[in-house]
Order: C-alpha cells, then sequence, then structure tokens
C-alpha cells in the first residue's frame, strides 16, 4: 500500500482552542465582578464554605493535604516520563511553557490585587493566614500545575484524567481546610491556569495529529476494500484546491474494481470556519444556518443524509457506499468514483448553454423534494467526462428548506454562472429550465450577504478590476483632451496667464467628468438584475433584509452599554440640588454662546473647500442638523454623510461633492494634529522655565514615528494604507486646485476650522468656571483636542461614552479637583451634544421638507 499526499502541518491553530481561552477570560471577569460588586454575597458564601469544610475531621485534612502535595508533583513528572518513552516531546514542551506562563500571570495577579484592586477584591481573594499575614490571591504552584496538565492533554486520556481531578479536589480540599486560601481564589486558580494553557496552545499551535494517506488505506481495509494506493485529489492534474472546512478528498485505487473517492473529516477541518459559521448564525434571520460546531458524528451523518436525499430527489450526486471512523479524531465518507473537473477548472469557451442547463436541472430535481445546497459555487459543480453536471459538497445542505434558502440557491447559481459566462446567458438557460418566475422570484436574495464566500470574494476583486479600468480611462480621457486642445492652440497656456489658466482647468474637470460617466461599468449583480428585468419587468427588486444585526450595531451596543454604565456610576455621585444651586448661571451663558458660534464655525470651515456658490444660511441650518444626525450615527460618520447630501442638493455634482467635504476633513485633521502638539508643547512648558519639549510631545512623536515605521515595514498594512490615501488624494486634490485658485475662501476654510476649535475650547472653559474651576487655556485646549480625537474614533453615536470618559480623565490629571471636573463635563457635554438635537430635527425636517439633504 502507498499514499501520495502532501505533508501535512507539524501544528495546528484549532479554534476551538480559542474559544476555551475567550471562555476561560469571561469566566475570570466574571469572577472579579462578582467579587467586586456582591461583596455581601461573597462573604456569605465563603462563611458557609468555611463552616463547611471546618467540620472535616483535621486528621482527614492533613493526609487530604500530604497527599496533594506529593501527588501534585508526581503526577505531572509521571506523564512526562510516558510522554517521552513514546517520543512525543513536544508536549512536554508545550506544558512547561504554559506553566511558566501561569506562573508569571499568577505573580502579576498577586501584585495587582495587593497593590491596585479594589478592597472587594482583596477581601474575597485572600484572609489571614494561619502563619501570620494574608494568603496569596492566586496559588503559585497550582495555577502552572494545572497549565502544564492541560496543555500536554492529560484531560484527553480517561485515567489520566481522573488521576488528575482527584489531585486538584484534594489539593482544594486541603487548603479550604487549613485556611491557607478562600473560594474565589480557588476558582481564579483554576480559571487563570487553564486559560493560560489554551492561550499558549492556541499561539504555538498543537500537535498534529491528523490521519494520513497510510491512515485511510489501513481503515478502508478494515471495511472490506483493498486499496493499493491514495493520491490526494488536489494533487491530480485537473483539480483544483479545495477549501480547508470541506475534507480532504483522496482517490483510491482497489485490487480489484474501480476506484473510489473518499473524504477524509477531522477535528480541525471541520471546526475551520468556526467564527464565521458562529456570527452568520447570531447575525442573519430568516435562514437556518448549520450548528457552527457540529460533531464529527454530526457531520458524517449530515453528509450521507444529504447524499442519500439528492438521488432520491433524481439528482446527479456522488453514490456513498461506505463510512467509517479514523480513530478518535477522524471520520471517512466512501463514494463512487467521478472522474471529472469542477465548473472552475472548465475553460470557458467549453462552458456551453446544454452544460449551463445541466446544472440547473439538478438544482430543479433538489428543489422539487425541498432540498438546498447552500455551496453552488464553481468548487461544487462537478463536470464529469460525459458532459454531465454533479452535485457535490453536500454536507452544508438543508432537507425541508422554506423558500428563502431555495431561492439563494437560484440566486447563487445565476452568480456562479455569471462570473464564467456572463448576466445574459445565465439568466437564459436558469429561464429555459426552472422558468422566468423562479428566476424573478430569486432577485431579492441577488445581495452579498445570500453569496458564499467564494463567490463574494471574487465579486470584490471584480469590483477593485473595474475600478482602475475606469481610474485608466478617465486619466486617458483627460490626457488626450488636453493634448487635443494643446494640439488646437499650438503651444501650451502661459502659467501667467490666468484667465486662461482657469479655463484650462475647467475644461479638463468638465472632461474628466464626461470621461468618468463614461467609464461606468455596472457590476455583475445589477447586469442580472436588468436582464431579468427584460423578462419579467414587474419583478421585485427590493432586497430582503437578511441581517439581524450588524457588527457595527453590536459594537455600538456593547460601547454604549459601557458608556451608560461610566456616566451612571458617575451621576451617582452627583449632588443635582446643590449642583444646580451652587453653579454660575452666567458662565453657563456664555458656555450657551460659545457653542451657538461653532455652526457659524463649522459652516466657514465647509464653505471655504467649496468653490461653488452655496447658501451660507442653509449650510448653517445642514450643520445644526448635524446635531441630531450624530446622535442616530457615529460621530465621524454622521457628518460626513450628511454634508455631502447637502452639496450634492445643493447642486454640486456627486464627486466634488465628496471631494469638498474630504477636502475639509483632511485640513481638519491636520490642523487638528498641528493644534493639539502645539497646545501640548505649550502646556509642558508652563510649568518649567526652560522651554524644551514635553516628555508627553516626545512619545507622542515617538508613538507616531514607530507607528509610520511598522506600516511601512509590513507590506499588507503598506499596501493599505497607500491605496486609501492614493484614491483619497485622487480626489481632493484637484479640488483643492479650484479653492486655491479663491485665496479668500481658503482663509475662510481654515479661520473657520480655528474658529471651531476656539470656541470648543471657550464652551468647555465656561463650563469649569461655571463650578468654580480654573485651568489655562492651554491645558483646555489639550482637553477637548484629544476627547474630540477619541469622540471621532469611538463607534458610539455621537461619541457617548468615550468623550465623557477622556474629558474627565484629562481633566483630572491636569490638576482639577474630581467634584469639579465631572459636572463640568455633564454641562459641557448638555450644550454640545443633548441641547442641541431638538433645534437639530427640527431644522432635519425643514431641510427633508426643502429637499435640500
Amino acid at each position: 500500500m502507498s499514499g501520495d499526499e502532501p505533508l501535512l502541518p507539524a501544528r495546528v491553530h484549532r479554534p476551538a482552542d480559542l474559544v476555551r481561552l475567550f471562555l476561560g477570560i469571561v469566566g475570570i471577569a466574571l469572577v472579579l465582578a462578582l467579587a467586586a460588586f456582591a461583596h455581601g454575597t461573597t462573604q456569605g458564601l465563603e462563611k458557609d464554605i468555611g463552616e463547611s469544610t471546618g467540620r472535616a475531621p483535621q486528621l482527614l485534612a492533613n493526609f487530604a493535604g500530604l497527599a496533594a502535595n506529593i501527588a501534585i508533583f508526581i503526577v505531572p513528572v509521571a506523564f512526562a516520563i510516558e510522554r517521552l518513552i513514546k517520543r512525543d516531546g513536544l508536549r512536554i514542551a508545550d506544558g512547561v511553557l504554559a506553566a511558566v506562563l501561569a506562573h508569571g500571570v499568577s505573580l502579576a495577579t498577586d501584585l495587582w490585587v495587593a497593590d491596585t484592586a479594589p478592597a472587594s477584591i482583596r477581601d474575597a481573594l485572600t484572609q489571614p493566614a494561619p502563619t501570620g499575614g494574608l494568603t496569596d490571591p492566586v496559588h503559585g504552584y497550582l495555577a502552572p500545575v494545572i497549565a502544564y496538565m492541560t496543555a500536554v492533554g492529560m484531560s484527553r486520556r480517561p485515567r489520566w484524567r481522573v488521576v488528575m481531578w482527584v489531585v486538584l479536589l484534594l489539593d482544594a480540599f486541603a487548603v479550604l481546610v487549613n485556611g491557607y486560601t478562600t473560594p474565589f481564589s480557588i476558582v481564579t486558580t483554576v480559571l487563570i491556569g487553564w486559560t493560560v494553557a489554551y492561550g499558549t496552545l492556541y499561539a504555538v499551535g498543537s500537535p498534529n495529529v491528523r490521519p494520513t494517506g497510510r491512515h485511510l488505506l489501513a481503515g478502508l481495509r478494515r471495511v472490506g476494500f483493498k486499496p493499493v494506493t491514495a493520491l490526494r485529489a488536489e494533487d491530480s492534474a485537473d483539480a483544483e484546491p479545495h477549501h480547508n472546512d470541506r475534507g480532504r478528498r483522496y482517490i483510491v485505487t482497489l485490487e480489484d474494481g474501480p476506484p473510489l473517492d473518499v473524504t477524509v473529516v477531522d477535528r480541525e477541518q471541520q471546526a475551520q470556519g468556526f467564527f464565521y459559521r458562529l456570527w452568520q448564525r447570531l447575525a442573519l434571520r430568516g435562514i437556518t444556518q448549520p450548528r457552527s460546531l457540529q460533531s464529527l458524528r454530526q457531520a458524517l451523518e449530515q453528509e450521507a443524509l444529504l447524499a442519500y436525499a439528492a438521488i432520491a430527489a433524481g439528482a446527479n450526486a456522488p453514490k456513498l457506499i461506505a463510512t467509517s471512523e479514523l480513530g478518535p479524531d477522524a471520520v471517512m465518507l466512501v463514494y463512487e468514483h467521478i472522474g471529472g473537473r469542477t465548473l472552475g477548472a472548465v475553460p470557458t469557451e467549453e462552458i456551453t448553454d446544454e452544460l449551463m442547463a445541466g446544472a440547473w436541472r439538478q438544482v430543479q430535481a433538489l428543489q422539487s423534494r425541498r432540498i438546498a445546497h447552500r455551496r453552488l459555487d464553481g468548487d461544487a459543480l462537478l463536470v464529469d467526462r460525459s458532459g454531465n453536471v454533479v452535485l457535490t459538497d453536500l454536507r452544508g445542505g438543508e432537507i425541508a428548506a422554506g423558500d428563502l434558502v431555495l431561492r439563494m440557491d437560484v440566486a447563487q447559481l445565476l452568480v456562479t454562472l455569471g462570473l464564467r459566462v456572463g448576466a445574459e446567458r445565465a439568466v437564459a438557460t436558469g429561464v429555459e429550465v426552472l422558468g422566468p418566475d423562479a428566476i424573478a422570484d430569486s432577485l431579492p436574495l441577488l445581495q452579498p450577504l445570500a453569496l458564499t464566500r467564494i463567490s463574494r470574494a471574487t465579486l470584490r476583486q471584480l469590483a477593485r478590476e473595474r475600478a482602475q479600468r475606469e481610474r485608466e480611462q478617465v486619466l486617458e480621457a483627460a490626457r488626450a483632451a488636453k493634448e487635443a486642445r494643446a494640439a488646437e492652440t499650438g503651444t501650451e497656456l502661459p502659467a501667467e496667464d490666468r484667465k486662461a489658466l482657469k479655463a484650462e482647468r475647467q475644461a479638463q474637470k468638465k472632461a474628466m467628468d464626461e470621461a468618468l460617466e463614461g467609464a461606468r461599468e455596472e457590476d455583475l449583480l445589477a447586469q442580472i438584475r436588468r436582464q431579468v428585468l427584460l423578462i419579467r419587468p414587474q419583478a421585485p427588486i427590493e432586497p430582503v433584509r437578511l441581517e439581524r444585526i450588524k457588527l457595527r450595531t453590536l459594537l455600538s451596543f456593547v460601547a454604549g452599554a459601557f458608556a451608560a454604565y461610566f456616566l451612571l456610576s458617575q451621576i451617582t455621585h452627583v449632588q443635582w440640588g446643590d449642583l444646580v444651586a451652587k453653579a454660575n448661571w452666567a458662565w453657563v451663558a456664555v458656555a450657551v454662546a460659545f457653542q451657538a458660534l461653532t455652526y457659524v464655525a463649522a459652516t466657514m470651515s465647509l464653505l471655504g473647500f467649496v468653490p461653488e456658490k452655496v447658501s451660507f444660511g442653509r449650510t448653517m441650518l445642514a450643520q445644526v442638523a448635524g446635531s441630531f444626525v450624530k446622535i442616530v450615527a457615529p460621530a465621524a460618520v454622521g457628518g460626513v454623510a450628511l454634508n455631502t447630501r447637502f452639496l450634492q442638493r445643493a447642486g454640486v455634482r456627486p464627486g466634488l461633492a465628496v471631494a469638498s467635504v474630504g477636502a475639509s476633513q483632511l485640513f481638519g485633521l491636520a490642523c487638528h494634529i498641528v493644534l493639539l502638539l502645539s497646545f501640548g508643547y505649550v502646556t509642558g512648558t508652563e510649568r518649567s522655565s526652560s522651554l524644551g519639549p514635553s516628555r508627553t510631545i516626545i512619545g507622542g512623536l515617538l508613538t507616531a514615528a514607530v507607528l509610520v515605521l511598522v506600516v511601512a515595514a509590513v507590506p499588507v498594512l503598506r499596501k493599505f494604507v497607500s491605496t486609501r490615501v492614493r484614491s483619497l488624494f485622487a480626489g481632493v486634490v484637484p479640488r483643492m486646485l479650484d479653492v486655491l485658485q479663491r485665496p479668500q475662501k481658503l482663509f475662510a476654510g481654515i479661520g473657520g476650522m480655528l474658529l471651531l476649535t476656539a470656541a470648543n475650547v471657550m464652551c468647555l472653559d465656561a463650563s469649569i468656571r461655571a463650578f468654580g474651576g480654573d485651568l489655562s487655556y492651554a491645558s483646555i485646549a489639550v482637553v477637548f483636542l484629544t476627547a474630540n480625537a477619541l469622540g471621532s474614533a469611538a463607534p458610539t453615536p455621537g461619541g457617548v461614552g468615550a468623550v465623557e470618559i477622556a474629558l474627565t480623565g484629562v481633566l483630572t490629571i491636569a490638576g482639577l479637583p474630581a467634584e469639579q471636573a465631572t459636572p463640568a463635563v455633564l454641562l459641557f457635554r448638555l450644550m454640545t451634544l443633548w441641547l442641541p438635537v431638538l433645534p437639530g430635527w427640527v431644522s432635519f425636517s425643514y431641510l427633508t421638507r426643502k429637499s435640500a439633504i
């Protein structure tokens, strides 16, 4: 017997280890939270456990302690010797590394609890020791032992697992009875050892125990076959690489009889895509998602059931003839061999209408029995030597499927065929087999979220290529227009002739706009919709909402919950009656005035980068409306979208509107950085006689330099940043050339930015003075600029939570007492965030009625 396959990696990173790491961290956080916020409960629990363990005979406790102390060192050494005899030293090395890391984490936790942890946590994790002093919050020897035992895989062997738990329970019982620990300390120690072990295993990788081709041949002999060779299907000449979650494919030759197709699924491959499937299960609605992490037995039964159901429905599918386990970590499925190529490997010129009709007939057969395939991409459609289409990769399918999932299969096959032969032929063959109504009903599912990951990746690649072609065509058209004008005049226009130069630039801009309109291409999904609408003009095209929750919404919810907790914890300590009585209302009025001035400044900063004539009054109303928009959207997103929409409605071309807002944002960012560095420098020298820069500025510059070097050194990051910067400057730079022709516009824009910062700083200063505080303007400017940057980056609407935390923290660091910083921040946020919501809503409604946004 021989097996021919690529070498398997020596180590693999298991998603299950990462999940256990995350669960361990959550467990530690829950224990510490319970100790911090449920002090009475923890004391009562410790008292009950102490009374229960105190009734144990002292002789039994002493014996348990002696036995545990001996066994806790003997058992790991014995297991290590057993592994070394079996030449499995890598596991022992992993265990030793995990033990060292667990010991370090234990020491760090002990120092944290002793020095900076809240008193409630310290009381829950420590108690007076019988020998004097306090007990250790985390057992410095028990956590490394737990990490070692977990990392070496002792829990996977039944006998060793029993010994391990007996030793741990004996040790926990002994230290509890003798008063050397607390129950919360024991739980925290176990969780730290467990978490560090799985973190180590995921970081360095676990030894690969996947069965090889020789194991497969031995397994086939056990179920009655007589194999000779096993060749990985990926190694054959016509095969394409399959995705890891679809198992390893082998072509097995027998001593007598035709060859076999064998799929091997092990725990590592079966867990591929775990986090993606988990997110799909949580985020999508109306679709029955497969379990995020099935057992091997469930995966085997699922694929066998779908194979039999597909054949019973009349579809062409490989016939399953045997299944078996290959040890505890893998299973195999044996199919009759079907020679051929996947649709992705078939040349485009060989994809005929008859071939595509064959693919549609297979889908028709499945849907006649309400079976969904769920993976109809190019790798799942096999074209045999006779030209017939065979369905493979049935494991992700579904029986008794709903209408939504069946329509998803139709939409997916439209995209799969359209990517190869174009939308027109894909739609035509689908209509020929399924009829126009079935194809038209799939249009609401013709969206990226309903497609497979392979199709989405291909569509994104095509979109990038399409954008590149459009950009090249625009640049070529602009160059040709410039050369044509130069040929007409016979010479280049003199640079000193401002009118001629202005006319030249306007003509160039017009030519680029016309070229951009002519170079636009439809994406594949739009082409398919257009072809279907030619057949069924009344077909529904509104996409079905498949998302239950978006990732950004989830992040906003989590950040909002944290912000609400922070604000409530701050507000509960505020005496509102005394706060109102002590506030200086004259300074409150000053804060209101400066807040109103910010809208004038924001209007100036935007219009300064718009050469076209736009109403100042309506622009100011749009800035007021932004106060309402940023409550329902992240601060960095809502204002940009609103201003872009407003400029488009005001008659500015869409591309120029985006460029104007982009130029305003770019100059605002540069102004923000310059002001932050300048005021930081002044703040660092206020209390020093020297004029040297502050440590904060030096640290900030060094941090920025390190980030720039990291981005420049990593190719992926360098390409990511350069692509986006290039796309940004491609639209902003031509717009800036237009603005530079009107210096008064540029001065108004930059002046508006400076006035906007000054007005916000004065509003914050007035809020501080309203409660008797006093800080230098430079310090207040640094506080505001820092908080504003964090608020723009925060995913919460209006930067709620991030801005309050930053303002309060930086004001306290700057020397303002907490009893003055907290009400000052609340007043400032009331002025800048909450009070403008009502006038913002009125402005938003007015502009909407006037079709201005």
